[in-house]
């Protein structure tokens, strides 16, 4: 007879461990202490599971000013995390800016690892915490500091603009960083007719367009973004007639010259706040859509989206888990930070010039 072995998962030993520390029941006291929070999201999250997430919604937001945290969260969270338990919310220009000006003593990055990577570059003497370090990129792992060496040696004298979905080490042999809100202007701000732009193949090739430089591009491409097809947006219009489609300009330039707009996260939800058209489709990550549509009443959002497996690694259960064993911690090579935060930080000060 095969003797059966009760043991518990890692997992269901991390559940029980917040369980002992933590009242995690949805009891009267939770359910007003969360009440504005659901009011904020009722509309993407159904009421029969809100029970489940307000114990720790409220766990959360009260142990991460015990341990003077900060959470900053990417506009691909989900909305009971931007919405409930985030300080500070944006794409990833918006969150570098603002990781330079936390007082925290720890920063809990909802997010990608890179984000987390950036975080700490910025702020090398704080304690910076990712709730998955799983929590990948296709872009940041198209590309290794060797293959930007081999670029600057097959194009002597090119600046080198790295989008921000890179790791450190990349961001340490480059000279500017860009994110997809910016990297029009500070193509256009670094010195010399080409320039090399990396690794996103697409923000370079639509970015490319709209510039007398010649860019040299790398093959790397979004995994959320690069699926999306002339043949979609059609399909879109063809179902969803009179609605405006907006994209991400990570995606192909086939489908971005099908669509009416295309801008960083932030630019797409500026767009629609301007806008405000009837009916819109927002090509990207799905998440994003939610959280735009619970801040823009009388705008009804359509479904053209993507889910990023990555973003979504990241959920309540480990953000209060990771401020609990105050894990896992994000470090970067001492050699990579000052030269990635010089290029960091040289894509902060050209995004300011002008504005």
């Amino acid at each position: 007879m095969v003797q059966m072995i009760n043991a518990l998962t890692p997992i269901d030993a991390a559940r029980a461990e917040l369980a002992a520390a933590y009242d995690l029941r949805f009891t009267p006291a939770i359910r007003t202490a969360t009440d504005s929070v659901y009011e904020r999201v009722k509309d993407r999250i159904p009421e029969v599971e809100w029970p489940f997430f307000a114990p720790l919604v409220f766990a959360i937001n009260r142990l991460k000013k015990e341990k003077d945290a900060i959470i900053l969260a990417h506009n691909y969270q989900t909305p009971q995390i931007y919405h409930g338990v985030a300080d500070v919310t944006g794409d990833s220009l918006q969150l570098a800016i603002e990781a330079t000006r936390v007082s925290q003593s720890v920063i809990v990055q909802c997010g990608v690892h890179f984000m987390a990577e950036t975080s700490k570059i910025l702020n090398p003497d704080k304690t910076v915490l990712i709730p998955d370090s799983r929590a990948g990129c296709s872009l940041a792992a198209s590309i290794s500091p060797e293959d930007v060496l081999a670029m600057r040696a097959q194009y002597p004298g090119a600046p080198v603009v790295t989008y921000v979905n890179t790791s450190a080490a990349v961001k340490a042999v480059s000279d500017v960083c860009c994110t997809s809100s910016n990297a029009l202007d500070i193509v256009e701000k670094v010195e010399g007719s080409q320039v090399i732009m990396i690794p996103d193949q697409y923000l370079a090739r639509n970015t490319a367009k709209k510039t007398k430089k010649k860019i040299v591009t790398w093959a790397g491409a979004c995994e959320v973004h690069e699926t999306f097809t002339a043949a979609d947006i059609a399909e879109l219009r063809s179902a969803y007639p009179g609605a405006r489609i907006i994209a991400h300009p990570e995606c192909p330039p086939e489908v971005i010259a099908a669509v009416d707009f295309s801008g960083s996260t932030a630019g797409m939800i500026d767009w629609v706040k301007t806008e405000r058209p009837a009916r819109v489709v927002m090509v990207t990550e799905c998440s994003m859509s939610d959280n735009v549509a619970l801040e823009t009443e009388g705008v009804e959002f359509l479904r053209g989206c993507n889910l990023c497996p990555h973003m979504k690694r990241i959920n309540l259960e480990n953000i209060l888990w990771s401020l609990h064993t105050m894990t896992e911690e994000v470090t970067v090579a001492e050699e990579h930070i000052a030269p990635a935060r010089a290029a960091i930080e040289k894509m902060i000060a050209l995004s300011r010039k002008g504005d």
